[in-house]
């Protein structure tokens, strides 16, 4: 039998309902998605490149995020496995914009 993953909520009796209702996309969540968009055109992230690193998400970081979240933490991922950008440059720009914020 194979191990059941984070990912792969079929059958567990007590994952509850998914929760369908729409609602409004904060514009980081847009802008989430558009990235994965143009990632996608430029054949640079390929859907099933995103779908493996999203399910390779270590499980207890996997339930802690939120769909877009894991997708942002997918495509860190993937570029920086591309050989894109490193993490040191991703973290490098976010100190960037926290310091911005302030």
């Amino acid at each position: 039998m194979m191990e059941q993953r984070v990912h792969d909520r079929g059958g567990w009796p007590d994952a509850g309902l998914i929760d369908r209702a729409e609602h409004t996309y904060a514009m980081w969540e847009k802008r989430t998605d558009a990235i994965r968009g143009l990632l996608g055109a430029k054949h640079i992230i390929r859907t099933d490149d995103l779908r493996r690193a999203i399910e390779s998400i270590e499980p207890v970081k996997y339930e802690r995020l939120s769909y877009y979240e894991r997708w942002l933490v997918a495509v860190e991922a993937l570029l920086v496995e591309k050989g894109f950008l490193t993490h040191e440059e991703v973290d490098r720009k976010m100190e960037e914009w926290q310091t911005c914020e302030r």
